[in-house]
């Protein structure tokens, strides 16, 4: 029997390089792999369902399951996640010391919904003491859902052809939470700065406190591909877990570095310390603080109307964790 033919569309990683260019396959499994970047990816996928499998938005895929109506069924594979205390910037002007002091103020956001924006509000809520309710926010793009948000959610659309780290610098709005360094900032403006200098290490101990390592992306099937062949899922999963190995295995390897960082040694021995031997983890246990945190969230903020479980994401097949040790033989 020949292989099943699927078009995968997902960022160009370490983690699924070995996947990209044939290194790892996955068996009955023909992937064309479509190197593009997570946002162009998760508007195709969720307007048109262009692709078998793809990257795609963990809070826009939980606010889908929890409608009854998604499109797709998840494997539990990340390929981003990022900390991010190091994303909240303000206006230098506006008097703000601390997570506490945005309470009142006009925040801006890229978009209410996104991944980045969910775990943000929840530091804010959960560790500052400050809900969504008690800031008035401005959205910088349409949200991809569409999504009707509660009533005290005070939402505006910023003008078209605007950046919101310009609405920043100018004190249109008083900080902004974002998934990347605001243009402002990176154009060195004395008017934007980040809330917390100091990011890294309150990161390291929020997750010491914690044991949240916040996800941004899961892998999501077609659903009518896996109602057809349900076997993809796991076969998918285990693919991407052997190229996350491989990965783990070259840059390990510091004595060449096949990363651009002076001092990768002590760093993947600090994160292998505070994480464990498997520190970007894929799987459920490893991750279950962090994706309950996320539907706790989206829950909280309005983007689902019932606090869905986490059996409810993933493969039935995917559930059990794959160890290191394993990937390497799967």
């Amino acid at each position: 029997m020949s292989n099943l033919r699927l078009t995968f569309a997902c960022g160009p990683y370490d983690r699924t390089q070995a996947l990209r260019d044939g290194t790892i396959q996955a068996d009955g499994i023909d992937l064309n792999y479509l190197t593009m970047q997570p946002a162009e990816i998760f508007w195709r996928q969720l307007q048109f369902q262009e692709f078998d499998a793809s990257e795609m938005s963990l809070s826009n895929y939980t606010t889908l399951v929890a409608s009854g109506k998604s499109p797709f069924i998840a494997i539990p594979v990340y390929p981003s996640r990022v900390f991010r205390h190091g994303y909240f910037f303000i206006n230098t002007e506006r008097g703000i010391k601390s997570g506490a002091d945005l309470k009142g103020k006009r925040g801006g956001v890229p978009e209410y919904s996104m991944t980045a924006a969910v775990y943000m509000r929840g530091l804010m809520q959960h560790e500052f003491g400050v809900k969504p309710s008690d800031v008035e926010w401005v959205q910088g793009r349409a949200d991809r859902l569409g999504r009707k948000l509660p009533s005290d959610i005070k939402l505006t659309q910023a003008p078209a052809g605007t950046e919101l780290g310009d609405l920043l610098e100018r004190g249109e709005i008083d900080f902004i939470i974002t998934a990347n360094n605001p243009l402002s900032f990176r154009r060195g403006s004395k008017k934007v700065a980040r809330l917390f200098p100091n990011y890294a290490e309150m990161e390291k101990d929020y997750y010491r406190r914690t044991k949240i390592y916040p996800i941004m992306h899961t892998v999501v099937i077609k659903r009518s591909i896996y109602d057809r062949d349900p076997w993809v899922a796991l076969n998918l999963y285990q693919a991407l877990c052997r190229a996350k190995e491989h990965c783990y295995r070259s840059i390990s390897d510091a004595g060449s570095p096949k990363a651009s960082f002076a001092w990768l040694q002590p760093m993947i021995e600090e994160e292998k310390k505070i994480i464990g031997e498997d520190w970007y983890p894929y799987g459920i246990e490893q991750n279950r603080p962090t994706i309950e945190a996320l539907l706790q969230y989206t829950h909280e903020h309005g983007l689902t109307d019932r606090r869905i479980k986490l059996e409810e994401l993933f493969a039935p097949s995917t559930m059990r964790d794959i160890p290191l040790s394993e990937a390497q033989h799967t």
